[in-house]
């Protein structure tokens, strides 16, 4: 099995990547805002909401690291600065590496104007619906830009398996390509 982590800032692209590795290997797509679109409705985007998006997340990656599947790509907004972040990483892939998982780390960073056009994209939003409100959803990846650090700095990730891609003027096709090379996925 394989557990793909895609993770980078808001509106980089990580959902997208991750359709494309789904179609072109046998790996299932997980993006984080499958649980968020179906919490935020009923309990905002409290604290609250955030525990129980946790615990379903969970509970998909242990029932997901025990059946006999290819593997799982999952996306995540990591804040490196952030000691919860990085122990969060940890018990994830501690689920998958428990079960005999491969763990390969995909990140991805672009520049502001291009994750700003991305962030309006009919893809996204059609994803997305918590984005819909465009003038919400780019004030608020301005405020976590500024408030948390969501790319390493060099050497920062110790893991064998992790590639750092620039993907603001590559499609998600070419960055799939890359990351299933590189991994032999």
């Amino acid at each position: 099995m394989n557990f793909v982590l895609i993770f980078g800032p808001q509106a980089v692209g990580k959902m997208t990547v991750g359709q494309e590795i789904e179609k072109m290997t046998d790996l299932k797509l997980f993006h984080n805002h499958m649980t968020i679109e179906l919490l935020a409705p009923f309990l905002g985007f409290e604290p609250k909401m955030w525990k129980l998006s946790n615990l379903i997340r969970t509970e998909i990656f242990k029932a997901v690291a025990e059946t006999k599947q290819a593997g799982l790509i999952f996306t995540y907004v990591w804040a490196f600065d952030q000691q919860e972040d990085w122990d969060y990483v940890d018990r994830i892939c501690e689920i998958f590496e428990s079960n005999g998982a491969n763990i390969y780390f995909v990140e991805l960073e672009a520049d502001l104007e291009e994750r700003l056009e991305r962030n309006k994209s009919p893809h996204r939003l059609q994803h997305k619906p918590t984005k819909r409100n465009v003038d919400w959803s780019e004030n608020e990846l301005k405020q976590t830009m500024e408030e948390y650090r969501l790319n390493t700095y060099e050497g920062e990730i110790k893991r064998e398996n992790y590639i750092k891609i620039n993907n603001t003027k590559l499609r998600a096709v070419e960055v799939a390509k890359i990351v299933a090379e590189k991994f032999d996925l």
